[in-house]
């Protein structure tokens, strides 16, 4: 049963569980409006992206690159969540006054003090003991959405659960898959308007087929269903070879899309086919996998889809941040979604229609397709690759680490990957059973190689590299453990982590590192946010199990 826990005498001083509750009290609904306009609000961070575009870019303007070396942490909150498979916290705060909402990876949430981190509420919903089978690579929970007085979250076990912000206490709980058809969610909620919350389930490493539901936010009820895997018969259908295959296709979605108001869209990258790594039962393109659909927010109705990768036999998913933002391209500045794809290639899409307008690879080891065709479709050159002339493996050139975009430099910023494996593709052993896992083969590294993550900036007019930050390398046997997303600021300043343990500020015009700190643990899979308290500007970042606040020393210099 779901558990929640208030101001406990023995954890909180009498007098600090009257203030926490004081402050709760003056918590103040936020409507569809706050949302669309949080990227000029610095005091709050109040989607998993910073706004309903993506771009996770702050216009607070404390921290400079002046003053970045002066920052310092000053509290830290250890979450009560085990580790499963190597993997730490993956989730995205959510700030609104005065009080940070964060979500652990095994149902659990918090809501925190944004001032000293401590603890106001806590939410646990109970699972099953073996709950891991069904869950792909690790237990996680990426973040909150919220919405008046509301926190949404998705569980392990497929359920979307509505938490009133003041006490943690449910407001209503809605079933949106089962854990015995490998439906977990695992991504943040998207709150859009007309008092809508949308979230997709997991689970494309298991024969299943994935869908995007949106849900009332006041009362649980389900609007609108939108599979990702098109059955005979249903626009796209045709690139499966049947109906038995398509039902098991995969699909999934685990990263939050974004939301154009002015078009009333909604963006989100599309999971892996499944099988994998084997395609000859599956002929076809395989839509809507690799792609991104743009979906009519009222309806679910398909309005345009881009397929990245057809016929993907490398796990090469589109389950990356599509970003909203305004580019200067052919004389005119366009209304675009920008994605960094798993495949190695950087788009920029118009918003409106999908049609590319760049596309660049954005890594040095594109072996597989060294560019586009007209219609944007990769023009292969090998799918299984050579010891001499070998692809990314399945982590591809990014994947889970939140891309940013700042929208006065025009510079999209992204973690990515050089890595180097030739593929094995074998038929999965029957039969396929729905809900388990199909093993079929997969990539390995090439020995001696080496490999290594970095922070890249590319201009999003042209898909050019301006600058890399490269990252640690490591022997071609020891797992290239993924690193961290990224945080811009109005000031020139880009935060992210490595998978080492060290959290860095860079210039975001030169890439020149100017402060880092040693939190602890691996940074990865998510990305910092920031906000305004108090006349204070915050950053926080996960590293491992722990979350971690810094702010400026009383002698900084000043931001001017």
């Amino acid at each position: 049963m779901p558990k929640n826990v208030g101001c406990v005498a023995a954890s909180l001083m009498a007098l600090g569980c009257l203030a926490l509750a004081a402050q709760q009290r003056d918590l103040k609904p936020i409507g569809v409006e706050d949302l669309l306009s949080a990227s000029t609000d610095p005091a709050r961070w109040l989607t998993v992206g910073g706004n309903l575009s993506g771009q996770r870019h702050t216009s607070a303007s404390q921290i400079t690159p002046k003053n970045v070396a002066s920052l310092s942490p000053r509290w830290v909150f250890q979450t009560e969540v085990p580790g499963f498979l190597g993997r730490g916290l993956e989730t995205t705060p959510l700030a609104a006054d005065g009080v940070l909402y964060v979500t652990g990876n095994v149902n659990q949430a918090w809501a925190l003090d944004a001032r000293t981190g401590r603890p106001i509420w806590s939410y646990k919903r109970a699972l099953p003991d073996n709950f891991a089978a069904s869950v792909c690579c690790g237990p996680v929970n990426r973040g909150f959405a919220m919405l008046g007085d509301r926190l949404f979250l998705g569980t392990l076990d497929g359920h979307l659960v509505a938490l009133e912000r003041k006490t943690g206490a449910v407001a209503w709980d809605v079933e949106v898959g089962t854990l015995k058809d490998a439906n977990p969610i695992t991504m943040a909620p998207l709150v859009v308007r007309n008092n809508m919350v949308i979230v997709g389930v997991a689970g494309s490493d298991f024969a299943t087929r994935g869908y995007i539901d949106a849900y009332d936010a006041r009362t649980g009820a389900r609007l609108w269903r939108f599979h990702t895997i098109p059955l005979p018969g249903e626009p796209g259908g045709e690139t499966w070879p049947n109906r038995d295959v398509a039902a098991r296709g995969g699909g999934g979605l685990w990263i939050t899309g974004t939301y154009d108001p002015d078009l009333d869209i909604v963006y989100f990258g599309i999971g892996n086919p499944n099988p994998r790594y084997y395609g000859k039962d599956r002929e076809g393109d395989n839509l809507y996998t690799c792609a991104l659909v743009a979906l009519d927010a009222a309806t679910g109705a398909l309005r345009w889809h881009f397929q990245f990768t057809p016929h993907d036999l490398h796990d090469w998913d589109a389950a990356q941040v599509p970003i909203l933002g305004e580019v200067p391209i052919g004389g005119s500045v366009r209304k675009v979604v920008m994605v960094a794809n798993r495949n190695s290639f950087f788009y920029t899409l118009d918003r409106a229609t999908g049609r590319l307008l760049v596309g660049r690879p954005f890594t040095d080891n594109t072996n597989w397709a060294k560019e586009l065709d007209g219609r944007g479709r990769p023009i292969v050159l090998d799918q299984v690759g050579t010891p001499e002339k070998c692809l990314q493996e399945q982590h591809g050139g990014t994947t889970l680490a939140p891309p940013s975009f700042d929208p006065q430099r025009r510079l999209f910023f992204v973690t990515a990957h050089e890595t180097c494996a030739t593929y094995e593709s074998r038929p999965p052993t029957p039969p396929i059973v729905l809900g388990r896992r199909v093993p079929d083969g997969g990539p390995r590294r090439v020995p001696g190689r080496e490999q290594f993550a970095a922070l890249r900036a590319i201009d999003p007019a042209t898909g050019a590299r301006l600058w890399e930050h490269r990252y640690r390398p490591y022997p071609s046997d020891i797992p290239l453990d993924l690193t961290g997303g990224i945080l811009s600021t109005s000031t020139g300043l880009v935060f992210t982590g490595d998978n080492d343990g060290w959290f860095y500020a860079f210039d975001s015009q030169t890439g020149k590192e100017l402060w880092k700190f040693q939190v602890g643990a691996q940074v990865w899979g998510t990305a910092p946010i920031s906000y305004m308290l108090d006349g204070r500007q915050w950053v926080v970042t996960t590293a491992g199990l722990t979350i971690t606040a810094f702010s400026l020393t009383e002698n900084a210099p000043s931001a001017r």
